[in-house]
């Protein structure tokens, strides 16, 4: 969340930034309520000061006076505990406003209501195919190969569930390994996660694990949900620590299954592996000073291209609009890949992003970081992106390597651990 002072010394600034946001955050109230607080605060110290001041004075006061200097000094503890009372509730709702108030924004982020104003900036090396005869789409190859089934996915979790086979199993794990070890050559720590995590590790990442507009799988009669992606246990790792100055960054790449009710998501453009309910994914994470944020990010959008480009698919890099960032980020990129099987001749599809969520995390997670031989610590800065989210690589491996007789041609890098050149055959 946001700091209280920033919000107070600058309210017309949050309140622009949250209508080019399109969130609703009550931040005249906020103004009202927090300076109602400071005053109660001020109360409840000076009648606490007053209370022992006369606690002090009962042992040189004559005998007979006592009772009456207890007494006072009982009145005034009451006031201020009632005094107190009234600061934590008006501290409480101060918070729940706060927790509505989305990160500011870089200034150099697209304005725009959604992803209709988000602004292209750069393309891959790889060349959008063009074909001699008619494309199909990862399911109809997916069917021809018996490679992902969705029918038996139904049958046993329900729509949106699926089970991947024979090449599409090696493709998967050949996608991680690969990510994996070019992560490692730019000094990543691998990290495999839990798939769950607690209620409060998810208010702190920014997630809303609870209610009508919630995309999170909760656990019935617990404080665990499904996490939708390792940044929510990536992040909750450090929650509450302090980390030395002199060791970030800190960028980790973590493995886990991510879990979406993807609610609302129907459509012709989500169909198949595009948004399902459970998927792979390897996610960077970094912790890092302030200073050094806006570099690290540049470098996970870098590392996001590296992959793809690798991976000899089409892609483009946009510069997400304000209305189209998550609550947390400062400033996101997008990474779509082309897929020909997508809309009427092919579109472009999100498969990977990366945010700079500057202190945004890290002040409701309570990360810090300490130099050696100075005092006091700062909040750290916290970054995400995803490496490969195995589902809709998959999309782009099999629509753009496909060929004539539907055979797929397997990316060179991933020949090592596919051992074998093509899928289908």
């Amino acid at each position: 969340m946001l700091d209280r002072k920033f919000v107070l010394e600058n309210a017309e600034l949050v309140k622009a930034n949250c209508i080019h946001r399109g969130a609703h955050a009550e931040i005249e109230r906020f103004v009202e309520l927090e300076t109602q607080r400071k005053v109660k605060l001020n109360q409840a110290e000076e009648l606490n000061r007053q209370a022992n001041a006369t606690s002090a004075k009962i042992g040189s006061a004559a005998l007979a006076d006592r009772e009456a200097i207890k007494e006072q000094g009982r009145k005034l503890r009451e006031q201020k505990d009632t005094t107190q009372a009234e600061h934590d509730a008006l501290d409480k709702e101060i918070a729940a406003i706060l927790s509505r108030v989305p990160n500011m924004t870089h200034p150099s982020a697209p304005i725009g209501r959604d992803d209709q104003a988000n602004l292209e900036i750069a393309r891959g090396k790889t060349a959008i195919p063009q074909f001699d005869f008619q494309p199909k789409d990862h399911l109809q190859l997916g069917k021809q190969h018996d490679m992902i089934d969705f029918e038996a996915g139904a049958r046993v979790a329900g729509a949106g569930f699926y089970f991947l086979k024979n090449d599409a199993v090696l493709l998967e794990l050949a996608l991680q390994q690969f990510a994996i070890q070019l992560l490692l050559k730019h000094r990543f720590v691998p990290v495999s996660t839990p798939d769950v995590a607690n209620t409060e590790t998810l208010h702190g990442i920014g997630f809303i694990p609870r209610g009508p507009e919630t995309q999170i799988y909760s656990i019935e009669n617990t404080d665990l949900n499904l996490v939708a992606t390792a940044e929510i246990t990536l992040g909750g790792m450090y929650a509450g620590q302090v980390l030395e100055a002199e060791s970030l960054p800190l960028k980790l790449v973590g493995i886990s299954h991510c879990f979406r009710t993807e609610a609302g998501a129907a459509g012709r453009a989500s169909k198949g592996l595009y948004r399902v309910h459970q998927f792979t994914k390897i996610e960077m994470f970094a912790f890092t000073l302030p200073n050094q944020s806006d570099a690290v990010h540049e470098e996970l959008r870098q590392l996001e291209c590296d992959l793809f480009d690798l991976l000899e698919i089409p892609f483009r890099v946009v510069d997400t609009a304000t209305g189209d960032l998550g609550g947390p980020a400062y400033r996101k990129y997008d990474l779509e890949a082309w897929m020909p099987g997508r809309g009427n001749g092919g579109e472009w599809g999100e498969v990977t992003s990366t945010s700079n969520c500057t202190d945004y995390q890290a002040r409701r997670l309570n990360i810090r970081s300490k130099t050696k031989n100075e005092k006091g610590t700062q909040l750290v800065h916290t970054l995400n992106g995803t490496a490969i989210a195995i589902s809709r690589a998959i999309i782009a491996i099999l629509e753009n390597h496909q060929l004539a007789d539907g055979t797929i041609r397997v990316p060179a890098v991933l020949r090592p651990w596919m051992g074998k050149d093509f899928m289908g055959t």
